[in-house]
C-alpha cells in the first residue's frame, strides 16, 4: 500500500541524462576521450587502483617504481607514490567530502575532532550511481495477503516510523522525501600492543536497501568523523571524569550533526544517482551501538535500560510494566541548565538521565533518542545472552561432558567442529557464538544434572532463547512471526528458574535480557534487525580505522588517516565511472522494492567433471561405504522398467525383477560434492556464495595415514506432494555418480528421462508425527529391513539440502565415538533444526 499523499518522495522536475551522477562526474574531467583520464592508459589506471586498494605501503610502492626500467616498461607517468598522490589529489574529482579538523572546548580544555559535512555525506550516499536503481523515497505498507490482515516488515520504509514521520513532515512541508539517518559510534583498538584507539562515527541512510547496506564492500556506509579518544587521566575524580567524557562526546556529536537541524525541517535539494532532483529532509532515525554507547548517547545510568523506564531491579522480569522514556520531560529537564547547576542536576535526576550539557539529539527535528536506540543482535544476544547461557550450561552440565559431546558431532558445511570443546575458549567472537548456537541445544539432551534434577525446564529454557535468537534475525517479519518471537521469549522466562534451582543464578536482572522485550516494537518501527546490526560497523573498523592507521607513520595519525581515506574514496569513485564508461554509459532502471524471499532460493551446482572418472563397484562398497550399491542400482533400473508406472513395483516383485538386471559397465564416474549457491532474488547485484554443501568422499591412504570417508546426511524430497515435512526424509549420501551414456538405452525404456546425476542413499526412519515436547527436535534412527540398512538410488535434484544429525549421547557420551565415525557408531539421532535459518524455518 503506497503512502496516501502521492507527492511524498516525488521529483521536483523531470531530469535529463546529463543530470545523472556519472555524467556530471565526466564534466569535471578534462579529457572526455580517454576513459581512464587522468591516467594515461588502462595499465596505469589498474596499477594506481591496485596501489591504493590492494597494494603495499607508499614506501614499498615507491621502492618498486625505483627499480630501473619499471615505470618505462609499464608506461607510467608517475615515478613514485608522491607523484601518484598528486594526480589523485589534484586531478581526480572529489567523490565524497573532505575532512576538516576543529577544536572542541570542554571543561576549559581543547580537543581535536576530525569530521566531514554531514549534509555532503548524505548527498554522496544518496547520489551514488550504484544505488540509484535501488533507492526508496516514500514509506509503504506491505501485506502478505489480499485482505491486508498480515502486515510485513522488512526494509526501513515498511516500518511505522517512516510512515508516521512522513505525516508529521507533511504538516510542515508536504511533498518532501525523508532520508532516515542511521548513526553508529564505537571505539576500537587500532593496534595490538600500544593501546592506541580510534573512535569512528559512521553514517548510512535508510533509503538504501538493507541487503546493500549490510555489505561493507558496497560502500553504503561513510565515515563521518573521528571523535577524541582521550582518557582524561588528568581528572582524578572518577565521577567528574565520566561527566566530562560524556559532555565531550555530546559536544563533538553536536558539532558534527548540527546541519541536520535546519536541513531536516526545511529540506535540501538533492539529486539521486539517476539525476532526479527531490527536496530531501535528512532526519535522525536510528542510533546503532553496543550497550556502553547506548548509555553514553541517551545519558541514562549504567545498568538501566536506555529505552524505557523499567526499574534496574526489574530488568529480569517478564511481567514488569514499562514505558518508553518521556522525551518531553527529559527536554524540560535539560532546559533548566540556565537555572543553576544544582537545579539542573536535580531536574535531570528526576527525568532519569545524567546531567549532560546539550546532548547532540536535543535540537534535532522529529528525533527521539530513546526510540532511536535499536536492537543489537551481536552484543545483546550473541555476546550477551548466549555467552551467559554457555557459562550457565557449563556449570550445570559439567564442562568436561559438554566438551566431550562437541568433539563427537558429525561434520557439516554449516557446523564448525570445536575439537577442543567450547568451555575453555577465550575472547570468543560473535561469529563463534553463532556457530555454537547451531548445536548447543542438541548436545545437552539426556545430560545428567546435579541432584538428578529433571532437565525438562532446562531444555525448554534453552530452546526458548535459541528460538528467539533465530526468529529475531528473520529478514522479513509478519504480525504472525512477531507473535512467535514473543512466545519464544515467554518460553525462556517461564523456565529460567531452573538456573536458580541449580544455584547458578540469583536473579536475571540483565539489561541485555530486558532489551529483548523491545525487539517486536522496534521491528515494527524500523524494519527487521538486519537494518541496524552492529556487526556491520565491526567490519568497517578494519577498512576505515585499522587499515587507515597502519598506513600512517603513527605521528599525528588522524590527519594522515583522513587523507589516506579520501584518496581511497576517490579511486573507488573513479572505478565506478570507468565501469560506467566501459558498459556504454547506460543508466540503470529503478526497481520497486519487494519483500525478501523467505523460501531461501538457492541453486544446486555440480562440478563439470567428476572427482574420480572410473570407480569400480567394489571400491564403491569398500572405500565409499555404499554396501548395498549393486542391489540399490538394480532396483532403481527395475522400477523404471516396470510396465505400470502408476503402480511402481515394491517388495518381492521388485526384487525378482532386479535380480535379472545385469550391468553393462564395470566402473562409474563419481562426484565427491554437491553445492548450493545463493540466489540474488531481489536484484541487488549480490554475487553468489556457497550456502550449503554435501560431501561423499571415500576413505583413502595418505602416506601411512588412513583418511576416513565422509558421508554427509541430506534432506530428500520424496515427491509425494504431501504437506509439511511428510514429503521429506533424511538419508546419508555414500556416493554421487552418473551412468555412462552408452548403456542407458539398454537399461531404461526410451520414454524414461534419466536424471543427469544420481546418489546412493542409506535411509533413516520417517519423521515422527511430532517433535519432542521439551526441545522440539525430531528423533530419527537407521531404517532397517531384515537387519540390513535400507538403501536406494535417488536423483541428486531431489536432494534439497544437507542436514545435521546430533547423536543421542545418553547421560554420558561414549568416549570411543569420534566425529568421523559417530554416524555409524550411534543408532539414534536428533535432527538439528538450528543448522541454519533455512532448516529452522522448515522444521519450526
Amino acid at each position: 500500500i503506497p503512502y496516501p499523499d502521492s507527492r511524498a518522495g516525488q521529483e521536483i522536475n523531470q531530469h535529463g541524462g546529463n543530470d545523472a551522477a556519472n555524467a556530471r562526474y565526466s564534466f569535471q574531467l578534462d579529457d572526455k576521450d580517454n576513459i581512464y583520464f587522468p591516467f594515461c592508459s588502462q595499465t596505469e589506471w589498474e596499477i594506481a587502483r591496485w596501489s591504493k586498494l590492494r597494494g603495499p605501503s607508499s614506501t614499498a610502492f615507491t621502492d618498486l617504481l625505483a627499480i630501473d626500467g619499471v615505470p618505462e616498461s609499464l608506461g607510467l607517468s608517475f615515478k613514485n607514490a608522491k607523484e601518484l598522490n598528486a594526480i589523485i589529489d589534484h586531478e581526480l574529482p572529489t567523490g565524497r567530502p573532505k575532512f576538516k579538523r576543529e577544536q572542541i572546548i570542554v571543561a576549559g580544555e581543547a580537543f581535536d575532532v576530525h569530521y566531514r559535512d554531514v549534509i555532503e555525506c548524505v548527498k554522496a550516499l544518496y547520489g551514488d550511481p550504484d544505488f540509484a536503481e535501488h533507492l526508496t523515497f516514500a514509506p509503504e505498507r506491505h501485506y502478505a495477503d489480499e485482505d491486508q490482515t498480515t502486515r510485513l516488515f522488512h526494509d526501513m520504509h515498511t516500518g511505522k516510523w517512516w510512515w508516521d514521520t512522513q505525516k508529521k513532515l507533511d504538516q510542515h512541508h508536504p511533498g518532501g522525501t525523508i532520508i532516515p539517518i542511521i548513526i553508529s559510534t564505537d571505539k576500537t583498538q587500532v593496534t595490538m600492543f600500544r593501546n592506541k584507539a580510534a573512535y569512528p562515527v559512521y553514517l548510512t541512510i535508510g533509503n538504501i536497501p538493507k541487503e546493500i547496506r549490510h555489505k561493507p564492500s558496497r560502500g553504503a556506509h561513510i565515515l563521518l568523523g573521528y571523535l577524541p579518544t582521550t582518557r582524561l587521566e588528568h581528572i582524578s575524580n572518577k565521577a567528574s571524569r565520566r561527566r566530562t567524557m560524556a559532555n565531550l562526546y555530546h559536544a563533538c556529536m553536536s558539532r558534527i550533526l548540527a546541519p541536520l537541524e535546519s536541513a531536516g525541517l526545511d529540506g535540501v535539494k538533492m539529486r539521486s544517482g539517476d539525476g532526479a532532483l527531490r527536496r530531501c529532509h535528512p532526519l535522525f532515525a536510528c542510533f546503532v551501538g553496543d550497550y556502553p554507547e547506548q548509555v553514553l548517547a541517551t545519558g541514562v545510568k549504567f545498568g538501566e535500560c536506555p529505552k524505557c523506564d523499567v526499574d534496574a531491579d526489574e530488568t529480569g522480569s517478564n511481567t514488569a510494566s514499562f514505558h518508553l522514556r518521556n522525551l518531553c520531560s527529559v527536554l524540560d529537564a535539560l532546559a533548566t541548565l540556565d537555572q543553576g547547576n544544582l537545579d539542573f542536576v536535580r531536574a535531570c535526576a528526576a527525568a532519569g538521565i545524567k546531567p549532560i550539557i546539550h546532548p547532540f539529539w536535543e535540537d534535532l527535528p522529529f528525533a527521539n533518542i530513546f526510540r532511536a536506540i535499536t536492537p543489537d543482535i551481536l552484543h545483546q544476544l550473541y555476546q550477551g545472552l548466549v555467552k551467559h547461557l554457555i557459562g550457565w550450561l557449563s556449570e550445570a552440565c559439567g564442562a568436561a561432558e559438554i566438551d566431550a559431546r562437541c568433539r563427537r558431532l558429525p561434520p557439516n558445511h554449516n557446523i564448525r567442529l570445536f575439537t577442543k570443546g567450547i568451555t575453555t575458549l577465550s575472547r570468543v567472537s560473535g561469529t563463534e557464538h553463532a556457530q555454537i548456537c547451531r548445536f548447543l541445544l542438541g548436545i545437552i539432551i539426556d545430560i545428567r544434572l546435579p541432584n538428578n534434577l529433571n532437565a525438562s525446564r532446562l531444555l525448554r529454557a534453552v530452546r526458548g532463547l535459541l528460538d528467539f535468537l533465530y526468529l529475531a534475525q528473520y529478514p522479513c517479519h509478519s504480525s504472525e512471526t512477531l507473535e512467535l518471537l514473543q512466545e519464544a521469549l515467554d518460553v525462556f522466562h517461564d523456565n529460567k528458574e531452573i538456573f536458580i534451582d541449580l544455584g547458578i543464578r540469583n536473579s536475571f536482572n540483565l539489561p541485555k535480557l530486558h532489551a529483548t522485550h523491545h525487539y517486536p516494537l522496534m521491528i515494527t518501527m524500523f524494519g527487521t534487525t538486519d537494518n541496524y546490526n552492529t556487526e556491520y560497523t565491526e567490519r568497517l573498523h578494519i577498512d576505515l580505522a585499522k587499515d587507515a592507521y597502519r598506513a600512517t607513520n603513527h605521528k599525528d595519525e588522524f590527519v594522515q588517516m583522513t587523507i589516506w581515506l579520501e584518496r581511497k574514496e576517490k579511486i573507488l569513485r573513479h572505478e565506478k565511472y570507468v565501469r560506467w564508461r566501459l558498459s556504454g554509459g547506460c543508466e540503470a532502471i529503478p526497481r520497486h522494492s519487494r519483500p525478501p524471499d523467505m523460501t531461501h532460493c538457492r541453486v544446486q551446482v555440480m562440478t563439470k567433471h567428476p572427482s574420480a572418472k572410473a570407480v569400480s563397484m567394489q571400491k564403491l562398497v569398500e572405500d565409499y561405504g555404499a554396501t548395498y550399491f549393486r542391489d540399490a542400482l538394480a532396483r532403481y533400473i527395475a522400477r523404471h522398467n516396470s510396465p505400470d508406472n502408476n503402480q511402481p513395483l515394491q517388495g518381492h516383485a521388485l526384487d525378482d525383477l532386479a535380480s535379472d538386471v545385469h550391468f553393462p559397465f564395470r566402473t562409474l564416474p563419481v562426484f565427491h560434492k554437491i553445492k548450493w549457491l545463493s540466489s540474488d532474488t531481489r536484484g541487488h547485484g549480490e554475487a553468489p556464495v556457497t550456502v550449503d554443501s554435501v560431501h561423499a568422499k571415500p576413505q583413502q591412504h595418505v602416506g601411512s595415514r588412513l583418511v576416513v570417508r565422509r558421508s554427509d546426511t541430506v534432506l530428500v524430497s520424496l515427491g509425494t506432494g504431501a504437506a509439511g515435512i511428510e514429503d521429506f526424509r533424511v538419508g546419508q549420501v555414500r556416493a554421487i555418480f552418473v551412468l555412462p551414456p552408452a548403456p542407458i538405452p539398454i537399461l531404461f525404456p526410451l520414454t524414461f528421462r534419466i536424471p543427469k546425476h544420481l546418489a546412493y542413499i542409506e535411509w533413516f526412519t520417517p519423521f515422527p508425527p511430532a517433535p519432542d515436547r521439551n526441545h522440539s527436535l525430531y528423533k530419527l534412527s537407521r531404517a532397517q529391513h531384515g537387519g540390513e540398512w535400507v538403501a536406494s538410488i535417488v536423483s541428486v535434484a531431489d536432494i534439497m539440502s544437507s542436514t545435521h544429525l546430533i547423536p543421542r549421547f545418553g547421560a554420558i557420551a561414549p568416549r570411543e565415538w569420534t566425529s568421523d565415525t559417530v554416524l555409524e557408531d550411534c543408532d539414534t539421532f536428533w535432527l538439528n533444526s538450528y543448522l541454519d535459518r533455512h532448516t529452522f524455518t522448515r522444521f519450526k
